[in-house]
C-alpha cells in the first residue's frame, strides 16, 4: 500500500509541559543541568574502572557499562525536550517519533537485564564467593553484557514497525514529552489489539522475569547475610548491595506504574512525572548512589579527578 495514502500524518506536536515562558525557561533550565550532571557523573564511573586498577573486577565492569547505558538512556529523551521546549512548534518527525519510540524501549530494557545481570553478579559474590572468581570470569562478563545489548536492542523492531504502519490521519498531537506507546495508539486511526496485545506482553515479560530474578537474587543473598556472624560482615554485605537495591527500587517502582497498572486512571501530567522519574532520575541518581555508598569508587573518582587536574596544568 502506497505510504503516503496511509500516513496522512508527517509529524506529530510533543506538548510536553506546557507553561508561560517563565515555566519554560526554568524547566529547559532544569532538564539542561539534570543532563550535564548525568553526563558527567556516569561519564566519571566509566573513566575510574577505566583508569584505576582496583575497579579491574566483574562488578566494576558491569558498572562501568551500566553508566554507559544510562548516559545512551538518558540522550535519548533528553536532548529532544530540551530542544522542544525552546521550539514554537513542538514538533518531531514521523520517523524521529518512531526512532525515539524503539532506542528508549530497547534502551529501557537493556537496563532491566543489565539490573538482573548486576544481582546475579551480587549474589555470587556473597553466596558463593568461593566459586565467585571462577564462575564470574571476564569472559563470561563479555558474553553477559553483549547478550544484554542484543537483546534489548533486537526486541523491538517487528512491534514498533508494526506500529508504525498503522493509519495516523490525524490528530497529530501528543500530550507527552516522548513519543510512547499509549499516546501514538491513541493517535491511530484503526485499532490494533493483536500488535498492542503483542507489544505490551513482551515489555511486561521482561519486567516480569527480571524483577523475579532480582528479588529472587536478593532473597537468598540476605538469607546468607544474616548468617554472618559477625556485624561488621553483615554491615560490608548490606553496604555492598545497598546501591544496587536503591537502583532498582527507583528504576522499576515507576516502571511497574506505567507499563504494568493501567494507565487511563492516570492524570497525564503524573503520568509525565512517572516517566522522567524511571528516563531522568535513575540515570542522574546512579552515579550518586553507587559513589556515595563505595569506598573503592570514591577514592577512584578521587583519582580521576587528580588527573584532570594535573592535565589541566600541563
Amino acid at each position: 500500500m502506497n505510504r503516503s495514502a496511509t500516513h496522512i500524518v508527517t509529524e506529530f506536536v510533543l506538548l510536553g509541559f506546557p507553561g508561560c515562558s517563565e515555566i519554560q525557561t526554568f524547566l529547559f533550565s532544569l532538564f539542561l543541568v539534570i543532563y550535564v550532571l548525568t553526563l558527567l557523573g556516569n561519564g566519571a564511573i566509566i573513566c575510574a574502572v577505566r583508569w584505576d586498577p582496583r575497579l579491574h573486577t566483574p562488578m566494576y565492569f558491569l558498572l562501568g557499562n551500566f553508566a554507559f547505558l544510562e548516559i545512551w538512556y538518558v540522550s535519548s529523551t533528553v536532548p529532544n525536550m530540551l530542544a522542544n521546549i525552546l521550539s514554537r512548534t513542538k514538533t518531531i518527525s514521523f520517523s524521529g517519533c518512531f526512532l525515539q519510540f524503539y532506542f528508549f524501549f530497547s534502551l529501557g530494557t537493556t537496563e532491566c537485564l543489565f539490573l538482573a545481570i548486576m544481582a546475579y553478579d551480587r549474589y555470587l559474590a556473597i553466596c558463593r564467593p568461593l566459586h565467585y572468581p571462577t564462575v564470574m570470569t571476564g569472559h563470561l562478563c563479555g558474553m553477559l553484557v553483549s547478550l544484554c545489548w542484543l537483546i534489548g536492542f533486537l526486541g523491538y523492531p517487528i512491534p514498533i514497525f508494526f506500529i508504525s504502519q498503522l493509519p495516523f490521519c490525524g490528530p497529530n498531537i501528543i500530550d507527552h514529552f516522548l513519543c510512547d506507546m499509549d499516546p501514538l495508539m491513541a493517535l491511530s486511526c484503526a485499532p490494533a489489539p493483536i500488535t498492542e496485545f503483542i507489544f505490551y506482553t513482551q515489555s511486561s515479560l521482561i519486567l516480569f522475569f527480571t524483577i523475579m530474578y532480582i528479588l529472587r537474587s536478593y532473597t537468598l543473598l540476605l538469607r546468607a547475610v544474616f548468617r554472618v556472624p559477625s556485624a561488621a560482615g553483615r554491615k560490608k554485605a548490606f553496604s555492598t548491595c545497598g546501591s544496587h537495591l536503591a537502583v532498582v527500587s527507583l528504576f522499576y517502582g515507576t516502571v511497574m506504574v506505567m507499563y504494568v497498572s493501567p494507565t487511563h486512571g492516570i492524570p497525564t501530567l503524573m503520568q509525565k512525572i512517572l516517566t522522567l522519574a524511571y528516563s531522568t532520575m535513575t540515570p542522574l541518581f546512579n552515579p550518586l548512589i553507587y559513589s556515595l555508598r563505595n569506598k573503592d569508587m570514591k577514592l577512584a573518582l578521587r583519582s580521576v579527578l587528580f588527573r584532570i587536574r594535573i592535565s589541566q596544568k600541563s
